[in-house]
């Protein structure tokens, strides 16, 4: 069951105690660089935990929630502070922020790597380029690895060698009763696959292992924007277009707000191999309609993962919805793009996320992440920058989502999943969300980790075990 704010205590912890035991710095209400250290990526939250303990090692990890156990106190947990809902931070509780934890390891030879808790995936994918390697990270490099990987993890290269967490080998995870385990196909097996999609609920995980791939250096990918007035015929030729589309051809395609004001249809396309070959594939596509732009060419992989970062800053205001969908359907087309007409402000967009390929040859129960079969994710991304304005614009992406509900599956990306309640927990989890509880329960029984998409432990045996 999860504990409640009011069981906590109220009398102020020591926390030069916990300084004594901790190599990192802890960052309190009265110190001048708080309110920095408090903020997140996204705009909307707003809120003040006790203080942050920015552990440099596990041995930080360890101490501050033994700290926090002994003195009942409420623990966030923050990698690169990305997520939508906020679940980085806390009212009145402890943020144990581990971006100082920043080891990176390449093996060329294996094609694996390892990265600290803290890294973010534009420092993950530097030292992997070095040797001409990489896995499947994050669309903007100030995301974290850890939140990203945990949630399942969608990028660039997800049709060419599957999800984040299907390239995650193994994993270091510290949990709430003080223990060290190695999350592994040889060892604690259940927890890896857990955290192979199932977010933060089982523990906080210091370092993780991945696959690596030889990837680039460069790749074939940019932009090709259209007028929004050209949007239906344009997604109505995409969709067909991705249907014959190879597992290394990845094009994202969306709706949003030029730089001049203008509304328009765009899509980003990535070729994961030869250029020529990527160029013959991409042809079709740029020869279709009037294209006001297009600056599709080789570019590093590293510049790749940048492109979409200027779109989305730090501070800004966001509310998002997302869904699953099987079929980009002309109507579902068109709801989009009469909804995107009526847009308040310049800073949303609509994206639609083509999966298959690798995704979709991983069986749904193999890791937790088990939303496998779907066509696309479908997200609608509400930005801006001006506070009166959050009730007119989270309208829109609760209307326009309401709207493609009928023409979309119940099932959601726990990563994009804002404060929605349970129910829309056990939709990002669906048949694997028993298995999830009955782990939880043998790894957290206590609840400690809940400032997440929480999953509560089990209160009896998981009914898909043998009795």
């Amino acid at each position: 069951m999860q504990s409640s704010s009011a069981s906590m205590i109220t009398d102020r912890p020591d926390f030069q105690r916990l300084a004594r035991n901790v190599a990192g710095k802890i960052i309190l209400r009265e110190d001048a660089d708080y309110e920095a250290a408090r903020r997140v990526w996204n705009g909307m939250i707003d809120k003040r935990p006790l203080g942050i303990v920015r552990c440099i090692n596990p041995d930080d990890v360890l101490a501050t929630i033994a700290f926090a156990v002994e003195n009942r106190i409420a623990v966030a947990v923050r990698g690169g502070a990305h997520n939508i809902a906020g679940n980085s931070t806390c009212d009145n509780g402890l943020v144990i922020d581990l971006s100082p934890m920043k080891s990176v390891e390449i093996d060329r030879h294996s094609h694996r790597g390892r990265a600290g808790g803290g890294v973010l995936w534009g420092e993950f994918d530097a030292a992997t380029q070095k040797v001409g390697l990489a896995t499947n990270g994050g669309l903007m490099p100030s995301t974290g690895v850890a939140g990203f990987t945990l949630g399942g993890g969608l990028g660039h290269l997800m049709r060419s060698y599957g999800l984040a967490c299907d390239n995650l080998l193994s994993a270091d995870v510290v949990t709430a009763d003080g223990r060290t385990l190695r999350a592994s196909a040889k060892q604690n097996d259940d927890l890896l696959w857990a955290i192979r999609g199932g977010g933060g609920n089982f523990g906080i995980v210091t370092s993780f292992e991945f696959q690596l791939h030889d990837v680039g250096p460069d790749l074939l990918g940019g932009r090709l924007i259209y007028r929004l007035d050209d949007a239906p015929d344009v997604l109505r030729f995409y969709r067909e277009f991705m249907a014959g589309a190879p597992d290394n051809l990845i094009v994202y395609a969306g709706l949003s707000t030029g730089s001049d004001g203008e509304p328009r249809v765009g899509f980003r396309p990535v070729f994961n191999g030869p250029v020529a070959e990527g160029q013959s594939l991409l042809k079709p596509l740029r020869q279709f309609g009037a294209p006001v732009l297009d600056d599709i060419e080789p570019r590093p992989y590293v510049d790749i993962q940048k492109i979409v970062e200027p779109m989305f800053p730090p501070g800004r205001l966001n509310y998002w919805k997302a869904s699953f969908v099987d079929d980009l359907s002309d109507e579902l087309v068109d709801i989009l793009v009469a909804a995107y007409r009526r847009v308040p402000s310049r800073y949303s967009n609509v994206a639609l996320e083509p999966m298959g390929g690798a995704i979709a040859r991983v069986p749904d129960t193999a890791t937790a992440f088990h939303h496998r079969a779907a066509a696309y994710s479908l997200l609608i991304l509400g930005g801006w920058v001006d506070a009166a304005q959050s009730e007119v614009n989270v309208a829109w992406v609760r209307d326009l989502w309401d709207a493609t509900r009928p023409l979309s599956s119940r099932a959601v990306y726990v990563n994009y999943l804002g404060t929605e309640g349970g129910g829309r927990i056990r939709d990002a989890y669906g048949p694997n969300h028993a298995r999830l509880s009955e782990i939880k329960r043998k790894y957290d029984p206590g609840n400690f980790f809940r400032f997440n998409q929480n999953i509560e432990p089990a209160l009896s045996s998981w009914s898909g075990s043998k009795s």
